[in-house]
Parts: C-alpha cells; sequence; structure tokens
C-alpha cells in the first residue's frame, strides 16, 4: 500500500528522542514538505540519560545532573539542525522535556496529565497524520509512547487522523500492515545528512544508527479502535520460576490498572495461554497490556513489552 500525501497534509512525527525523527521518517518527512504539506514534530525527551556515548564524547567516567542537562541540550540542539536539513522551521519543533528512559514510569505515575499534554499538541498542531512509534518496538519509551499516543487520538474531539507507526528497535517482520514509502537516491542522501546532525550518537554509534536509517521506510498503518475483547488472550506465557517478580499492567482511558502476576484478572485456559478477564465491560477506545519486572537490569530494552487488547 503506498502512501498519499498532498499540501494538505498535515504531518506530525511523534518522536521519544532526538534522532528518532530522522531514522524513522527523515524521507515522509521531506515527502510532505515537498508537496507543500505540513509537518510538524513532538519530542518528548531530550535523550539526556545517555550516558554511555556522553562517556566516549566527553571522556569522562562519572555523570551527575548538571552534566544530564548539558547533555540535553546538546542533543535538542541537534535536533534543530536536523529538521533544517529536512526543511522543517525550528519552530515547528514541541519538545516536552520529559525523562529519557522514563516515559513508561511517567505513563504509570501521570497518566492523565501525560495524555493531556499530548491532547494539547493535537490541538494545536491538528494534524490528519500521524507517525508514531509502533507498540512493539523494544525500547520501553517508543512502546509507552505509542500507548499514550493512541490513547490521546482516541479522545481527541477535534477529527481522527491516519495514524502510521514506525519502528527503530527491533526486527522489521515485527512490523505488520506494512504502508510503503517511495524513496528516491536524493531523499535517502538528505536523510542521511541530517542524521549526520546528531553527531553525539553518531561518535559512538554512527555504524549501527546508519543502519538503522539504511531501512526503507515501511510503517504500520493504524486502524480505529474496534470492540474490545471480553476475556483476550495474552501473549506472554512466562515461565513459572519468573511469577514472583512479574507485573501486569493494563492502561485504558479509565487510566492504570496494575497486579503483581499472581493477583492479576488472568486464568489460563486448555492450551495453556493466560486470558484476561472483566476489564472490558463498558469501556471504549484502545486498550493496552504491558508484562513487566520490577528487577534492577543494565539491559534496557523489554523482555516483554506490550500488547494490544
Amino acid at each position: 500500500m503506498a502512501l498519499s500525501l498532498n499540501a494538505d497534509t498535515r504531518l506530525l512525527v511523534v518522536a521519544p528522542h532526538p534522532d528518532d525523527e530522522s531514522i524513522a521518517t527523515g524521507e515522509l518527512i521531506q515527502q510532505v514538505r515537498e508537496t507543500g504539506g505540513d509537518v510538524q514534530i513532538l519530542l518528548l525527551t531530550n535523550g539526556d540519560n545517555n550516558p554511555w556515548p556522553q562517556r566516549w564524547v566527553e571522556r569522562r567516567l562519572r555523570i551527575g545532573p548538571d552534566d544530564r542537562r548539558r547533555w540535553g541540550a546538546r542533543r535538542r540542539a541537534e535536533v534543530e539542525r536536523a529538521l533544517h536539513q529536512l526543511g522543517v522551521d525550528p519552530v515547528a519543533l514541541h519538545p516536552l522535556g520529559w525523562p529519557d528512559m522514563g516515559v513508561t514510569e511517567r505513563l504509570f505515575e501521570d497518566f492523565n496529565p501525560s495524555v493531556a499534554a499530548l491532547s494539547a499538541c493535537l490541538d494545536a498542531c491538528r494534524p490528519n497524520l500521524v507517525a508514531m512509534p509502533a507498540l512493539g518496538d523494544h525500547h520501553p519509551d517508543h512502546g509507552a509512547a505509542h500507548v499514550l499516543v493512541r490513547l490521546a487520538v482516541s479522545q481527541w474531539q477535534a477529527g481522527a487522523p491516519e495514524m502510521l507507526a514506525y519502528l527503530v528497535h527491533g526486527r522489521e517482520g515485527e512490523v505488520t500492515g506494512k504502508v510503503k514509502l517511495d524513496s528516491s537516491v536524493g531523499l535517502h542522501a538528505n536523510k542521511l545528512a541530517a542524521l549526520a546532525c546528531h553527531q553525539s550518537q553518531m561518535a559512538l554509534s554512527g555504524k549501527r544508527m546508519r543502519r538503522l536509517a539504511g531501512r526503507a521506510e515501511r510503517y504500520r498503518s493504524i486502524k480505529g479502535d474496534g470492540p474490545r475483547e471480553p476475556a483476550p488472550v495474552l501473549p506472554w506465557v512466562p515461565p513459572a520460576s519468573l511469577h514472583r517478580w512479574l507485573r501486569l499492567t493494563v492502561v485504558d482511558s479509565s487510566g492504570v490498572h496494575d497486579w503483581s502476576w499472581s493477583k492479576a484478572p488472568i486464568s489460563q485456559d486448555g492450551q495453556g495461554r493466560y486470558v484476561l478477564h472483566g476489564l472490558a465491560e463498558g469501556r471504549s477506545g484502545p486498550g493496552f497490556a504491558k508484562l513487566h519486572m520490577y528487577v534492577p537490569s543494565p539491559w534496557i530494552f523489554d523482555r516483554w513489552g506490550w500488547c494490544e487488547l
């Protein structure tokens, strides 16, 4: 399926971190601008909790609060240069300044203010096309961003924009229902030039970032929300040895509902799958569940992540 763009297109790109806009939507942004359409960028964090590239670039081991703020300011300046390279005016950047590596925690602990902040951006930008991270992206900030955007859009009274999901962290095959974006040598070269503006990230991870940006821009089209399953089957069957550390969190328009695995409203069916009970009656809009552990780990990516109910 090809994507149709024209002068009436009003694109809002939701980027959890500086560089996501270039890696995932650099060519989409250019094509919207070339057709005379409008592009706005919602930047959730400044990417300040990024210690290893900062240690590498600044030749320091200890990273304190002031160091992080300085790094976040550097990354904010980089994203502005990248957007200029893509033909987007800096005034189109809407930074929220949320904690890097803290979008999931913000969703859990400040749900209503978080959705309200995204709703305010929708009101200000009035997009008819929204590009957001994929629900299955392995980075926790990306998956949480998808949940928050979907809920904000479902409650937005001013319109029903077309929604596209992009993948940065994960295998391309994990994004189904692909919408293909036509490309050209010139568009791709300029996208890589925009990526190069993120010098703080390219210094340590340039090869990986060029590989991510080198993938064809394909998106999953997010359809309107259908009826909720009364007893959805969860996609996870975690080993019993981990049950004591697991938590199940469900998020929908009514808020955040959280249980330890042993107290969650679930049961096993005849095939050994876990079924969620009692959370669909009288509720409209999208719903999502996350399986996670509150156990410290140096691994930043989600092991299980989110699913849509």
